[in-house]
């Protein structure tokens, strides 16, 4: 209003500039008279025709242009309603509650709602994506999406603050005889427009009001689907155990098993419309476009089990292992991720498929236990390429994860021999004595054939740490795990011996990583190292005895996990000096323990009539609650029908779950899924401020649904 009432003043005083001027000539006549009486009479005669005029001009036009001028202004108001009215976009007007005042034809039409019933609505009561939360009280824009009558729009809603309801808004647009309206519904619409401005949440009338506008993205994310969808995803395909197969197989079959395989990978790729290219004899490079890959996810890579059923004759099944990247911003980065997940794929043991995307990994597979590799091959060269790489350093500093086991310790033990052998200064990084190492941990430090130095802790370490230090991390290969992760960070060169299954946060920059997840421990790795040194080593009893002791608690007394290669390196500890009745003699348990133990196992309950679980609080007593549980988790598998175990225990407000198994189920995939990891037979998973019951039921629950889905 204000900005109309100044309008019309500049109009008036426009219009009133000819009469000013008949002051200023008749100033000017004065003046004339001074020249001349002849000049003066000329200009009284100018200055009465000018002034006679113009005030005649004026007084005649002044009504004349203040109705044009109103007409104007009108047409004009009405002109502005109709382009918001029939505006293309969507628009609507609400008060601050979402309560809908006013909508143009393209909001009514788009809805296939009357604006008169429209008006009665709340904006969250026509879209059901809009919630009162979507509504702009602290900002002044939000935007979301929405989803109606088969297309897709993206809405956006403002604070619009004015001085006053203007009378345009508050009509409505309907006319009489319209459908949804009588003859007096544009009357009733405008009691119920105004009366719906006292309904908001500041009570009466209030100058803030939300413009909602609505723009049609079909198109363009159909568009940008199609672009996602076109996208080129690289993959890779390795047989695993090619050469163990091969081996075992008369030489006629060879092609047809070559030509069974092609034939599998080339059908199942051309369902996703894939270039399948083979690199080498066991290798393979597919293509595909993005948009299958929900469908391969899907059928959970069915490729790996049609694979696993090719036999003719073979006495190992055939398995592959898959991996894929996408989602990154170039081709040549999804080949990568491709490259790198395929690592991953094999350092967990094969048989599964790996998807590497930019913000995530995933897995899929992973059943099998894998295939021992029967070449030594792989052990001669990493050996060979550790000497070197010792050859070139002083210092070496062994560590293993934290609370070290007895694989960790005895591995660790190997290594050390390794070192002092080519004449290098070692030391095992540990911090805490636990059970587990303490019936052999004692032989080492009390003994004077070691230097006091032998055994050292964080704060040692990181004071020997320089460039001429090897850090060797063994038994572990995730670096939140260690027993100094800040250590990773000083050293200079890194190398990796490891037995289990890789994950997604694996130590970066190693200079040598040997990890084997077929072997059964990370002693028996070293132990085969040791034969492949030149230097013909000579391990003193005590140092036999903690890698046999390491290989048997990880084997539970080699039963689970043990291949042919497992007994070579027992044979050859044993005969370094190992003594069996010895390290059988140092890990009896004490007769509380054993209770404890029982009482465990007594506790279990059957799940699926395949899973025993049990939920356990350790009491005070010699065994660490953690080796406590491992245990009655291994004495739950000798009880028939069970094919995996798992132990709950309450450790004050944490928890701990430990997952043993014994046939061909992979407690790996089932820990990982519950936030922990480990060994395909041996696994676990630990949660903070947590209590036991909530965690057996997500248990059960995962359990049940991993059943139904087939991956257990």
């Amino acid at each position: 209003m204000n900005e109309k009432r100044e309008v019309e003043g500049l109009y008036n005083r426009y219009r009133q500039v000819p009469l000013y001027l008949i002051g200023m000539f008749c100033l000017m006549t004065v003046f004339m008279y001074f020249v001349g009486i002849g000049a003066g009479v000329i200009a009284t005669i100018f200055t009465a025709v000018y002034g006679a005029v113009s005030i005649v001009v004026f007084l005649r036009m002044n009504a004349l242009s203040r109705d044009r001028y109103v007409e104007f202004a009108m047409e004009h108001g009405k002109m502005q309603k109709e382009l918001i009215k029939e505006f293309p976009v969507p628009y609507a007007l609400l008060d601050e509650d979402g309560k809908v005042v006013w909508v143009n034809d393209e909001f009514s039409g788009i809805t296939e709602t009357s604006k008169r019933k429209l008006m009665k609505l709340n904006i969250v009561q026509v879209f059901e994506e809009v919630t009162e939360e979507s509504l702009p009280y602290q900002e002044d824009v939000t935007e979301g999406e929405i989803a109606f009558n088969g297309r897709e729009y993206r809405y956006e809603i403002r604070r619009v603050q004015v001085n006053k309801v203007e009378p345009a808004m508050e009509e409505t647009d309907a006319q009489p005889g319209e459908a949804g309206t009588d003859g007096d519904g544009a009357d009733e619409q405008k009691k119920e427009t105004k009366s719906s401005h006292g309904g908001s949440r500041h009570h009466g009338k209030t100058d803030t009001f939300l413009a909602f506008y609505m723009f049609d993205v079909t198109v363009v994310n159909q568009l940008a689907q199609e672009n996602h969808d076109q996208k080129l995803v690289a993959g890779l395909i390795y047989i695993d155990n090619y050469d163990e197969i091969f081996e075992s197989l008369e030489e006629v079959r060879h092609s047809l098993l070559v030509a069974l395989v092609d034939r599998k990978i080339n059908k199942y790729m051309a369902n996703v419309d894939a270039i399948v290219k083979s690199l080498e004899k066991d290798k393979y490079m597919f293509v595909m476009p993005q948009k299958y890959l929900d469908q391969l996810k899907e059928n959970k890579f069915a490729l790996l089990d049609e694979v696993k059923a090719i036999n003719i004759g073979n006495d190992l099944p055939l398995t592959l292992s898959i991996s894929l990247g996408t989602d990154y911003k170039s081709f040549i980065e999804n080949f990568e991720a491709a490259r790198s997940a395929m690592e991953l794929a094999l350092g967990r043991g094969g048989d599964q498929a790996v998807i590497k995307s930019a913000d995530r990994i995933t897995y899929f597979g992973g059943k099998s236990q894998g295939t021992e590799k029967s070449t030594r091959v792989k052990a001669r060269v990493k050996t060979l390429a550790f000497k070197e790489l010792l050859e070139t350093k002083e210092k070496v500093i062994i560590m293993a994860h934290k609370n070290p086991d007895m694989d960790a310790f005895g591995s660790g033990i190997g290594i050390y021999k390794m070192v002092t052998a080519l004449g290098k200064t070692a030391h095992i990084v540990v911090n805490e004595v636990s059970s587990a190492i303490s019936p052999i941990y004692g032989n080492f430090t009390s003994s004077n054939s070691y230097p006091a130095d032998m055994i050292i802790n964080n704060d040692q370490a990181l004071s020997l740490v320089d460039d001429d230090t090897v850090v060797v991390v063994t038994d572990v290969n995730n670096p939140t795990l260690t027993e100094c992760e800040e250590l990773l960070a000083y050293a200079k060169s890194i190398v990796v011996f490891d037995h289990h299954r890789q994950t997604k946060d694996v130590i970066a920059n190693a200079t040598l990583s040997y990890i084997e997840p077929f072997a059964s421990s990370a002693c028996e790795m070293i132990a085969e190292m040791l034969q492949y040194m030149d230097e013909k080593i000579k391990l003193r009893p005590t140092e036999a005895d903690a890698m046999y002791a390491g290989i048997l608690i990880d084997t539970d007394n080699f039963l689970s996990k043990t291949g042919v290669r497992t007994f070579e390196a027992a044979a050859f500890l044993k005969r370094s000096g190992a003594d069996v009745m010895r390290v059988r003699k140092m890990f009896r348990t004490d007769i509380e323990t054993y209770r404890q133990k029982a009482e465990g196992v007594s506790h279990a309950e059957m799940v699926l009539d395949a899973f025993a679980i049990s939920i356990i609080t350790p009491g005070d007593g010699p065994e660490s609650p953690v080796v406590l549980t491992a245990k009655i988790a291994n004495e739950m598998l000798n009880i028939a029908g069970v094919r995996a175990s798992f132990v709950i225990a309450q450790m004050g407000a944490d928890v701990k779950i430990s997952a043993r198994a014994i046939d061909d189920v992979n407690v790996q995939i089932i820990m990982e899924r519950m936030g922990g990891g480990g060994h395909a037979n041996i696994a676990a998973a630990q949660f903070e401020n947590a209590k036991a019951e909530d965690i057996k039921k997500e248990l059960v629950g995962l359990l049940n649904e991993m059943y139904k889905e087939g991956d257990i």
